[in-house]
């Protein structure tokens, strides 16, 4: 749940919780299964679409999530630096997080509009980045959030360097990642298409229901089975060698 309720805000979703989405799995997968029974009258089939139907919200988020992370892959170094600019500038740390709202990029104002609205109403610095860091749910904005706490708790002279130390950190890393995503999209886009396309030919075998009456029956039911465990098992193996591991929220 923590972590459905995590993608759901990386994906923009703030106003859904886990429980709105595991609702929309359910509908999807209720209609899915009755508007398939009635279409093909092989509730084997109907079951096999109900179920992809049903983990289509989630597999929206989740892509929509993985997209706006790697957007903001490249975002935050120039936040990273407005907030330097800032504090080199002289300005206290709320002010330079609050000026993000203004100066910063343009996804990433509305979370630290919401930070300078919070701090002006109750003066609660460390209450704020706490807030702050449920909006954002973003390992990067995790790290940069504790490294200003901390410098606001224990002080330091070096602030300055660590936030340009870090804003170098990140430019190499969305740097190297573009470039082997770029090298592994073919290979990843090859795989989906190769997973998709018996589920597909199935679907259109389906407009005509005396084509499917074959999987009416317990071995067509144990057909579809088989296949549907091999689809699983060979796009997650697919995903796990072809995708890039994401950054763990290890700063929660």
């Amino acid at each position: 749940m923590r972590r459905l309720r995590d993608e759901l805000a990386q994906a923009g979703y703030r106003g859904i919780g886990p429980a709105g989405l595991l609702t929309a799995c359910a509908l999807a997968f209720v209609l899915t299964l009755v508007t398939g029974v009635a279409l093909t009258r092989v509730p084997a089939i109907a079951l096999c679409f109900a179920v992809m139907a049903g983990w289509a919200p989630v597999a929206v988020v989740s892509m929509r999530a993985r997209a706006r992370r790697a957007h903001l892959r490249d975002l935050w170094p120039d936040a990273v630096d407005n907030v330097t600019s800032a504090v080199r500038a002289g300005l206290a740390l709320p002010e330079a997080l609050s000026q993000l709202s203004v100066r910063g990029p343009e996804e990433l104002r509305p979370p630290f509009a919401e930070f300078a609205s919070d701090y002006r109403t109750t003066g609660r610095f460390n209450d704020c980045l706490d807030r702050l860091k449920v909006r954002l749910a973003d390992p990067v904005g995790d790290r940069l959030v504790e490294s200003l706490r901390i410098a606001r708790e224990v002080g330091g002279s070096d602030l300055g360097s660590l936030l340009r130390t870090l804003s170098t950190f990140l430019r190499e890393d969305a740097r190297t990642r573009s470039e082997l995503e770029t090298r592994q999209s073919w290979t990843v886009n090859a795989a989906r298409l190769a997973v998709a396309a018996p589920w597909l030919v199935l679907a259109m075998l389906s407009t005509r229901p005396e084509s499917v009456q074959a999987y009416n029956t317990s071995t067509g039911a144990l057909v579809l089975a088989v296949g549907a465990a091999a689809t699983f098992v060979a796009y997650r193996v697919m995903v796990r060698i072809g995708r890039l591991p994401e950054e763990e929220r290890v700063l929660r």
